[in-house]
């Protein structure tokens, strides 16, 4: 079996391989910007390691794991213009480099790149793969739309955030465990345990990314600590902080939440205090570790041989100790 790293390297070889066009570079330079950022590559080392549960041959594989890193990357692309994002893995966004315009175009020839790469798969699991893919890229831009309601809301309940989170992030990471497991030749219990599997670990993850936006290093997270907190956004710590806080905490709150002008480090200054007044990030932790607890369960109930998963445990123990 392969390690994680070899997992890894061997797509960056097959992504750099893919054969995008030069003209027009207006099109397709921006695209090639953004996959070169690199990243931890999550999905489609998720998905090659869940397929290697399986089968031995990853060549197979490839192609999905290209797509779905292709479609990852499509929408950090639109999501960073969306939310008027500076950075992304500590380079400029592509709105930043070039304008919105070529953000959103190019980011449409990603989604179709994806659908021309996952194409690809073998046709005894083309269907299967291809309405997985499908559903997932919808229940995404759902997740989309209530992150984008939740930024005029102020009684955003706990529950709607991980319904939002689940379908915003860890869908993603489901259809790419089951993508694995399906190309691979799985049981349909096995995959759909490796899709719950990516689900309770795509939760973990983004309540991590919450966390790390406060309690983070700007050097090693990629994007500037305290970006959620100057624009607002609902998050599992800004939701609890308004469902915990005193009257004054919340006045507090309420009234740096509603300034047009202010010094960025003295508003995440302010939040971050409360946070901690509230022990939020205990909070936040804990259930994390529930999530995580959780995944753990799936993974014991997949009927393969236990020495089969400790790569893949390891790259998730790796996740839940992140600093970035």
């Amino acid at each position: 079996m392969y390690n994680s790293s070899q997992i890894l390297e061997k797509f960056n070889e097959a992504l750099a391989a893919v054969p995008y066009p030069d003209k027009p570079a207006g099109l397709y330079e921006p695209i090639k910007y953004v996959l070169s950022l690199g990243g931890k590559r999550l999905r489609p080392v998720l998905l090659l390691l869940s397929y290697q549960l399986f089968r031995d041959d990853l060549e197979r594989a490839l192609p999905a794991a290209l797509g779905l890193e292709t479609y990852h990357n499509y929408t950090l692309l639109h999501d960073d213009l969306m939310d008027e994002a500076d950075k992304r893995r500590n380079k400029p966004t592509v709105h930043k480099v070039w304008n919105a315009n070529t953000a959103i175009l190019s980011g449409d020839a990603m989604l179709i790149a994806a659908y021309q790469l996952i194409g690809s798969t073998e046709h005894g699991h083309l269907k299967q793969v291809l309405d997985l893919f499908t559903q997932t890229a919808a229940e995404i831009c759902g997740g989309q739309q209530f992150d984008m309601e939740f930024e005029s809301r102020m009684d955003v309940s706990e529950e709607e955030y991980i319904e939002m989170i689940r379908l915003k992030t860890a869908v993603l990471l489901a259809c790419s465990l089951k993508t694995g497991a399906l190309l691979g030749g799985a049981s349909q219990e096995d995959a759909g345990n490796l899709y719950a599997f990516g689900i309770n670990i795509g939760l973990a993850f983004q309540l991590q990314d919450d966390l790390l936006d406060v309690y983070g290093d700007t050097a090693t997270f990629g994007k500037n600590i305290g970006g959620d907190i100057l624009c607002n956004k609902k998050t599992f710590l800004l939701i609890n902080a308004l469902r915990l806080a005193n009257k004054e905490q919340a006045e507090a709150l309420r009234s740096w939440m509603d300034k047009k002008e202010f010094d960025p480090a003295q508003k995440i200054q302010a939040f971050t205090s409360i946070y901690n007044e509230l022990q939020l990030k205990q909070l936040t932790e804990n259930k994390i570790q529930a999530y995580y607890d959780a995944s753990v369960e799936n993974l014991k109930a997949l009927q393969v041989a236990p020495e089969k998963l400790t790569i893949l445990k390891e790259v998730c123990d790796h996740l839940m100790h992140r600093q970035s």
